[in-house]
């Protein structure tokens, strides 16, 4: 993700600075007119907004810290912004130590993978001061459709782990909608489709994502209905596919578990469906 992110700020005022572990990688963007430099260190030494796209913690660390990184030329006011996904405890780590040289590290993880940075339509999610915030804004912009400022160090990590969360348990959820469509008999790749199509217009499981707490909801609030709706829906789609299961002889364990905690998750507690099947579970 990071060539066609760097690829938007070849023109970017005051040039680009590119460095990576392998020399034919940067070939391109020198040919573009963009500089190289050999190390971190050597970034640092020309770049006041620098960009870490690594592999994991211990490359962060080593890219930063280490021998050849960035604090050991980094002048005071420097931004560096990893985008890699970290810990959340690396990231504030890092930014304390970075702070006694005067630079500011900032985590700014993303989200929309390989596509989405070709695109240029990102999710970036920052974790710094305002101060640093201000500073990114503009570039990330390059490369980013959607740039939010999370919170302090290590809140944009925080965010992107949570997103990452949802995407998984998504991932997993498909894999058993996948395995009771197969037992139905039915085209997998055709179903892929529909759920590509559908989720493109209704938002996906984001579409309940609106309200600023998870707190039970009360009656007498406007978002009691609506959640109620969805939770009424969802339990008699979830009660008829969880037969359908049954008649395949196809196990549904994140079914189940949809069933009786999409209305206490939704903050509207279990409708009658889910409370029926309770009962006779436990009858």
């Amino acid at each position: 993700m990071g060539a066609p992110m760097a690829t938007r700020l070849l023109d970017w005022p005051g040039g680009l600075v590119v460095c990576d572990a392998r020399a034919e990688a940067v070939e391109p963007f020198v040919t573009a007119g963009a500089r190289a430099a050999a190390t971190p260190a050597a970034v640092a030494a020309q770049a006041t907004v620098i960009s870490v796209t690594v592999l994991d913690d211990a490359q962060v660390r080593d890219v930063v810290a280490g021998p050849d990184g960035i604090l050991a030329t980094a002048g005071p006011g420097t931004v560096v912004a990893v985008h890699s996904t970290i810990s959340d405890t690396t990231a504030v780590e890092l930014a304390a130590i970075c702070r006694g040289a005067g630079v500011h590290l900032i985590d700014a993880p993303i989200s929309g993978g390989a596509p989405g940075a070709r695109q240029g339509r990102l999710a970036v999610m920052v974790g710094g001061s305002d101060e640093a915030f201000a500073a990114v804004s503009g570039p990330f912009g390059r490369f980013a459709e959607l740039v939010v400022h999370a919170g302090d160090v290590g809140a944009g990590t925080r965010m992107k782990l949570a997103r990452n969360l949802l995407h998984f348990i998504s991932f997993t959820a498909a894999t058993e909608a996948q395995r009771l469509a197969e037992a139905a008999g039915l085209d997998l790749r055709v179903l892929g489709k529909v759920v590509r199509h559908t989720d493109a217009i209704t938002g996906g499981a984001g579409a309940i994502m609106l309200r600023e707490t998870t707190a039970p909801v009360a009656e007498s609030d406007p978002w009691f209905s609506i959640l109620s709706h969805v939770r009424n829906l969802g339990e008699k789609d979830l009660a008829l596919a969880l037969d359908l299961g049954d008649r395949q002889g196809v196990d549904l364990p994140l079914a189940t578990r949809a069933l009786t905690g999409l209305g206490p998750g939704l903050g509207v507690g279990t409708g009658t469906i889910a409370a029926s099947a309770t009962t006779e579970e436990h009858a």
